[in-house]
């Protein structure tokens, strides 16, 4: 990572900041008036920060290749795009913005052109902007941009928790009216209060059509929808048992493939505990979330997009991998058309090849027996997978990042390191994760550059 989280903060604010003056501007054009376009009452629009931040940390190795820079620029705009837009339907049952009459688009979320504008954000930001701002910035005495920091995260946070409660009052009592044709002003009145009235009347200005939709979808939310078997449909009890048996297939293929192509038996599971790999995990977990309403569609679109998708995943993995733990738990810099070590072109195929066997196969399969699991101990089974996989995970990592410590020549601090060190010393974490390399703090995480 080239950015300190000091700056990376700052970056946070400063394109939360444009991305707000840049709604604004299209918003006066289209409409010829001002309107606060933004969920919050602050002139900040969170997720152009959030995905600012994307960029500094998971684009910084590709800032000197323009194209791969561009491209994933794309992908993580994409994600984030899809992120935010789904989340904000959720919260008020109403898209936000909408390219459904758009040729190509993807759930009215994304078109073409705005991913290209997405892309050649990326360099921009990457190229020109961060490098002027960061410069700008360390101008500014430390000790006065902490304060300034704390001070607009407190604010941030002040305001996101107001507009939060206002939103979740508006849709209680939208749910109780009658009729589409109530004016709204029965919902101030109940209320009663400044704050609410100010900010429904900021969000019904900037979105005029929110009101009538948002009662529209509320009185359709209301009837009930019964179940009939458990985890029904893509559901949350459906995802959990997705990332359980994806994380023991992935780990067994991976194993059995490892034999095949190596000639030795070798772990590739992730946690210390049992052979599960929280990277295929995931993996089956999203590809399901994101693909779910394409599986009818035919092999080749399936196989595209887990190739993008795939890489994209595996790429955000390995640099996870290296900011939290300070390793690399893979490296493909001498396989060809590889991507400073963390992804190659045969791999993304891979995953391309993995989605299509997931969705027109294993998953219609494995979701018709998750289905016949007993509703009524479905539920209690589930969430004791998901407390005992959490502390697998949680015990996992602390683990590694000892192990990542006393590689370093740290001794331990506190009863905790003692007990890590004690019960899972250097020989069972290297014989857990083999491929593990931990980096040497002086040096970079990773050699930059494409290998061909």
């Amino acid at each position: 990572m080239g950015n300190t989280y000091y700056e990376l903060a700052w970056i946070f604010f400063f394109y939360s900041f444009l991305g707000w003056c840049t709604g604004v501007a299209v918003g006066a054009v289209k409409r010829k008036t001002f309107a606060n376009r933004g969920l919050l009452n602050l002139p900040l629009c969170p997720a152009y920060g959030i995905t600012a931040v994307s960029f500094s940390v998971f684009l910084f190795e590709l800032r000197d290749n323009v194209f791969f820079l561009f491209l994933g620029g794309m992908v993580i705009s994409a994600f984030w795009i899809i992120v935010t837009g789904f989340v904000l339907e959720r919260i008020f049952r109403k898209k936000w913005w909408d390219f459904s009459q758009y040729r190509f688009q993807f759930e009215g979320y994304l078109t073409v052109g705005l991913l290209l504008i997405c892309g050649a954000a990326a360099v921009a930001v990457m190229r020109f902007l961060n490098p002027v701002f960061l410069r700008l910035l360390h101008l500014l005495p430390t000790s006065i941009g902490r304060i300034a920091l704390a001070a607009l995260f407190g604010a941030l946070l002040l305001d996101l928790f107001i507009v939060i409660a206002v939103t979740l009052r508006w849709r209680k009592y939208l749910e109780r009216l009658e009729g589409v044709t109530q004016n709204m002003q029965m919902v101030s009145e109940k209320v009663g209060n400044a704050i609410t009235r100010m900010v429904r009347r900021r969000l019904e200005r900037s979105y005029p059509d929110l009101k009538t939709e948002m009662i529209l979808k509320a009185r359709a939310a209301r009837k009930p929808v019964e179940k009939v078997r458990f985890a029904q449909g893509c559901c949350f009890y459906k995802l959990a048992w997705l990332f359980f048996i994806g994380a023991l297939l992935g780990d067994l293929v991976e194993t059995v493939f490892c034999r095949i192509t190596m000639g030795y038996w070798m772990s590739r599971s992730s946690l210390v505990y049992g052979p599960f790999s929280i990277i295929w995990g995931f993996a089956c977990a999203l590809l399901t979330v994101f693909l779910y309403r394409y599986r009818e569609r035919n092999d080749r679109y399936i196989f595209f997009m887990g190739t993008i998708l795939g890489g994209a995943y595996e790429y955000i993995c390995s640099v996870i991998g290296e900011l939290v733990f300070g390793a690399i738990f893979w490296d493909y810099s001498g396989i060809p058309f590889n991507l400073g070590g963390r992804i190659n072109l045969l791999y993304c195929f891979f995953w391309g090849i993995a989605a299509v066997i997931w969705l027109k196969g294993v998953y219609p399969f494995l979701s018709r027996l998750i289905e016949k699991i007993p509703k009524k101990v479905g539920p209690v089974i589930t969430w004791l997978m998901v407390i005992l996989m959490s502390a697998n995970m949680a015990i996992s990592g602390l683990a590694f990042m000892r192990y990542s410590d006393r590689t370093k020549g740290d001794e331990p601090d506190n009863a905790l390191e003692v007990f890590l060190d004690e019960h899972f010393p250097d020989e069972r974490i290297e014989k857990v994760y083999p491929k593990a390399k931990v980096v040497e703090p002086e040096k970079p995480l990773r050699q930059e550059g494409l290998q061909e």
